[in-house]
């Protein structure tokens, strides 16, 4: 008699569809980071933030802004547009609640800025509500 496998596709597509928006996440919020620095960002300074190349980064930035994300133009800065401004919001409080969280549970800095990279875009929004009622503890 063969064994029953239990389904587990729910967990799987979830994990699935919240590693596709990873990349569109990170580069958000590096946009909405290097414009609060230095005042602008451009294809080249995304390049050194993820130490990267900048096809590499053009290619992205194609994308998002066809998922309009972004907005870019050839030797222009990139821009977030609403949607791109609100994802990035969303991500950056995400992180610091990651991130706080692991510090609360005694992670040092270092690491805990390393895994909240991460984790950040794995945990739903239940995890998320559960680890802000942690850290007010």
């Amino acid at each position: 008699m063969k064994k029953q496998i239990k389904a587990r596709s729910i967990p799987f597509s979830e994990t699935r569809l919240r590693h596709a928006s990873e990349t569109a996440e990170d580069y958000v919020e590096a946009v909405m980071d290097l414009i609060e620095e230095s005042g602008e960002c451009r294809v080249l300074d995304l390049a050194g933030y993820f130490n990267v190349s900048h096809v590499t980064v053009s290619r992205i930035v194609k994308r998002l802004q066809d998922e309009n994300l972004l907005r870019s133009s050839p030797y222009k800065p990139v821009e977030l547009t609403a949607a791109g401004a609100n994802l990035a919001k969303r991500v950056k409080e995400r992180h610091k609640i990651v991130f706080a969280c692991l510090i609360a549970l005694g992670v040092d800095e270092t690491n805990a800025e390393i895994d909240s990279e991460g984790i950040e875009h794995h945990v739903g929004p239940k995890t998320i509500a559960a680890m802000k009622r942690f850290i007010k503890r």
